[in-house]
């Protein structure tokens, strides 16, 4: 090991859903240890993004590239040709129980599960060359019910075993793939709670620690997950909830 272990200069890190949120804490912590942090997001340009969302994306190479269509995934240009690691943070959720029905289901299935597969097999090779990682952002509602919503939770489920079959079938290849499962993070897809008094109430109640996570919680655990402190973790999805799943 060495002091230099989570200095990342030098290297190249793809966020995707790194536009606010969970991904853009991520995305912002390997640009801050010298990294070169290129974004993928919804929105035509990074401006479109306001800081009030939970956005920061000075420094970052910004993309509009939309995981729901596996066609965008493969039509995603690269002005480069190794890649260091890859950051799948995407996530959306349908609430008002949308997701017992289509087309919330599927919707949610297609971005939080299908474009994993996707954005992994189409940098691969970049991941290969570089003998790079991957970290899968999941959520502890992957290892649990979560009424109101069977897709998100299903999907994350999903996430978290593929996880453990890429990092099986990929480190021979010189590819670590890994996982983070957040519990409750305020962000703008955790609304529902965090602005209702009475449920935020009742959440805290439940974690350990007594607060939410931040960005920069889960941004620590995946600056672990991709640095030579974890060069012996494989296929693990570390559960990052203050205590809230226990």
């Amino acid at each position: 090991m060495s002091l230099d272990d989570t200095d990342f200069t030098g290297k190249r890190v793809l966020v995707v859903g790194g536009s606010s949120g969970i991904g853009n804490g991520i995305a912002q912590a390997f640009h801050v240890r010298g990294a070169e942090v290129h974004v993928w997001g919804t929105r035509a340009k990074a401006s479109d993004y306001a800081p009030a969302e939970g956005s920061d994306l000075e420094g970052l190479v910004y993309q509009q590239v939309d995981v729901g269509s596996p066609d965008a995934i493969e039509a995603a240009s690269f002005d480069f040709d190794s890649l260091d690691c890859l950051v799948l943070s995407q996530g959306i959720v349908v609430y008002k129980r949308g997701e017992f029905e289509n087309p919330g289901w599927d919707k949610v299935m297609a971005v939080n599960l299908d474009s994993l597969m996707h954005c992994s097999r189409r940098c691969k090779p970049m991941l290969a060359k570089a003998g790079g990682s991957i970290i899968i952002v999941s959520s502890i509602s992957g290892l649990s019910a979560n009424v109101g919503n069977p897709a998100y939770a299903a999907s994350k489920a999903g996430a978290i075993s593929l996880t453990k079959t890429l990092g099986q079938a990929w480190a021979p290849d010189g590819i670590r793939v890994n996982g983070l499962a957040p519990g409750l993070v305020d962000t703008k897809l955790t609304k529902v709670t965090t602005e209702n008094p009475k449920r935020l109430e009742g959440a805290l109640r439940a974690i350990p620690v007594g607060r939410m996570g931040t960005p920069g919680d889960m941004a620590g655990a995946a600056v672990f997950l991709a640095s030579p402190l974890a060069a012996y973790v494989c296929g693990q999805t570390l559960i990052v909830d203050g205590g809230l799943s226990l």
